[in-house]
């Protein structure tokens, strides 16, 4: 009977640890409201000082690689921003570019190979996820202004099976923008990513 007692305690244990998992990365985002009544608080005073993130990761990325800031003027302008900024549903490559140091960064300019994303399509929102690599953005683009659309997600690191839900930790959620910078080219912004950096950029172009 004690052996049984104890297989029933574990079982349970291990059930309602496998509970807590699946509610802490089952996605509830509601795609239909406004950004704003989604992101958290600590998100919102985030987006609100995007100009300070640039303004701070900017003159230390340059200063480590002024070559690759000032080749590409379009990708580091701060003030790029062409019209219709949502990106269309389909498969794209994205880089990132982790700006400013910060943490266990080695540089304060971080380029990472092309990988594989994607934007799926909920009525106006995009869900785009970024394929491989150890620091995995996921979450929604919401429309905003003409020139720009909103971000919210989270981050899956690792070997994470699932993102978490946004809203649970403050390290992992993340909030930026997206714009079109050029044709067939954008960026995701993110500013002041808890990692390694002031500020990431997400440069994304058409798969094929």
């Amino acid at each position: 009977m004690m052996l049984r007692a104890f297989v029933a305690i574990g079982l349970g244990a291990a059930l309602a640890g496998c509970s807590v998992y699946r509610e802490a990365t089952s996605p509830v985002m509601d795609a239909s409201v406004n950004w704003r009544r989604v992101a958290t608080d600590v998100d919102r005073e985030k987006l609100r000082n995007w100009r300070k993130a640039w303004s701070e990761a900017l003159p230390l990325a340059r200063a480590a690689d002024s070559a690759l800031i000032d080749g590409d003027p379009a990708l580091f302008d701060p003030d790029r921003a062409l019209a219709d900024a949502m990106p269309p549903a389909g498969s794209y490559r994205c880089r990132t570019f982790k700006l400013g140091g910060g943490g266990t960064a080695v540089s304060a300019i971080v380029r990472y190979d092309w990988r594989p994303c994607m934007l799926g399509e909920d009525g106006q929102v995009r869900h785009f996820r970024l394929e491989g690599g150890v620091q995995r953005p996921d979450g929604n683009l919401f429309p905003d202004v003409k020139a720009r659309v909103a971000f919210i997600g989270t981050l899956e690191v690792g070997d994470d099976a699932a993102p978490l839900r946004y809203g649970l930790d403050n390290k992992r959620d993340l909030i930026g923008y997206a714009e079109r910078i050029g044709e067939k080219r954008w960026r995701l912004v993110l500013p002041f990513p808890a990692f390694e950096s002031k500020l990431d950029l997400i440069e994304m172009v058409p798969a094929v």
